[in-house]
């Protein structure tokens, strides 16, 4: 079948098959003119003049005038910031969105003639795959470099976390006291047997944890881990994130994991079956006494063939100034990647937690390890 992906200009929105995405050459040549032969000198300086400011016009436009992002996120409110952008730099940006590994193809299938600027997507684990296609290069920004910490960065320099997102504990209030739970290892123990829940091996958060787990403790201690982990399931993994806390709302487990911002987005809810389900659900984050909760980011990168690499930089820059961090994280109730920005309301009412510190780039590194890790274990 072929993929179709969404290409939003303001506020048009059309269809558009893969590879023929914005029409034309990048870098287009000027046309070619008749022989000067029979024109007056005067003239012909005229014309020279006249084609050499339409070349330079046509580069200036290039470099300056317009971003194509290529995004796996699709939020109202990142519209309201690539607004804000076009309003402060002139640049408009012009958005295509699929999943993240139909994005990655079609950049690598779309070779030196890609329209893209920027890569953004979910999941560090997502970014790796795409530093690893060779589709990005490495970005020079002191900005950058100076807003994002370090664990949040490609150590290449050639893609930068924007937002966090964390891989929590919910439990069910009636069944599990708080004190009960401590680190996503203990949950590998003998007394949570059939009290679990979680989605498949398939899915990328997950394959995320356990590498960062295979970075922390090794590969034979998470493999350990994993087999106990795997025996406590109270069923076989089925559905999302929000599936498993409902599932743990309703007693068919006892505790699940889950990331924290589909917590959140309950809680917002006003539908009163759904505020009656997550009022039964606690928030817990492991591993507070040991190397910390892990975390996960959403990030981005300029393109390796990026036509306007200046006015991608600059983009990437704005998302991690204060001002945009507010919105691009706190619209999906993830956490800004910069320090000092505040979570939302809703958030902020889990509490401060220690974080891993572990560079996020070991989450893509260690991902085949992982999934074939799973795979040994049962993990469906």
């Amino acid at each position: 079948m072929t993929n179709h992906f969404l290409t939003r200009q303001g506020k048009k929105a059309s269809l558009l098959p893969p590879v023929s995405l914005l029409g034309g050459v990048r870098g287009g040549s000027c046309l070619r003119f008749p022989s000067w032969e029979g024109l007056g000198v005067g003239f012909a300086f005229c014309l020279l003049a006249l084609v050499t400011v339409g070349c330079n016009q046509q580069t200036s436009s290039e470099q300056v005038g317009e971003v194509n992002l290529y995004s796996s996120r699709h939020y109202d409110t990142d519209d309201e910031l690539y607004d804000k952008f076009t309003q402060n730099t002139g640049i408009k940006v012009n958005v295509i969105e699929g999943s993240a590994d139909e994005l990655i193809e079609r950049i690598k299938t779309e070779g030196e003639n890609s329209p893209a600027d920027v890569f953004i997507t979910v999941d560090a684990g997502r970014l790796w795959r795409a530093e690893e296609a060779e589709i990005l290069q490495p970005i020079a920004s002191s900005e950058l470099e100076s807003a994002i910490p370090e664990n949040l960065r490609s150590p290449d320099g050639k893609w930068f976390g924007l937002s966090k997102r964390t891989r929590i504990m919910v439990y069910n209030k009636d069944k599990v006291k708080p004190e009960e739970l401590s680190t996503y290892e203990a949950l590998a123990e003998p007394e949570w047997k059939g009290r679990v829940c979680v989605r498949s091996s398939g899915n990328i958060y997950n394959q995320s944890l356990v590498a960062a787990m295979i970075e922390q403790d090794g590969l034979e201690e998470t493999e350990k881990w994993a087999k106990g982990f795997v025996g406590n399931f109270a069923r076989p993994p089925e559905g999302n994130d929000v599936g498993q806390i409902k599932a743990v709302a309703a007693g068919i487990c006892e505790v699940a994991l889950v990331n924290h911002y589909y917590v959140a987005r309950l809680l917002q809810s006003d539908k009163p079956e759904t505020q009656e389900m997550i009022s039964k659900v606690g928030v817990f984050f492991p591993n507070q006494e040991a190397d910390g909760t892990h975390v996960n980011i959403s990030g981005g990168g300029v393109v390796a063939t990026a036509p306007n690499q200046e006015g991608a930089v600059q983009f990437l820059e704005y998302l991690a100034t204060p001002e945009a961090q507010e919105v691009f994280a706190n619209a999906n109730n993830e956490i800004a990647a910069v320090i000092g920005v505040e979570p939302n309301p809703t958030v902020a009412e889990f509490g401060e937690f220690q974080e891993s510190e572990i560079n996020v780039a070991a989450l893509g590194k260690n991902n085949p390890e992982a999934v074939k890790l799973m795979d040994r274990v049962g993990w469906k």
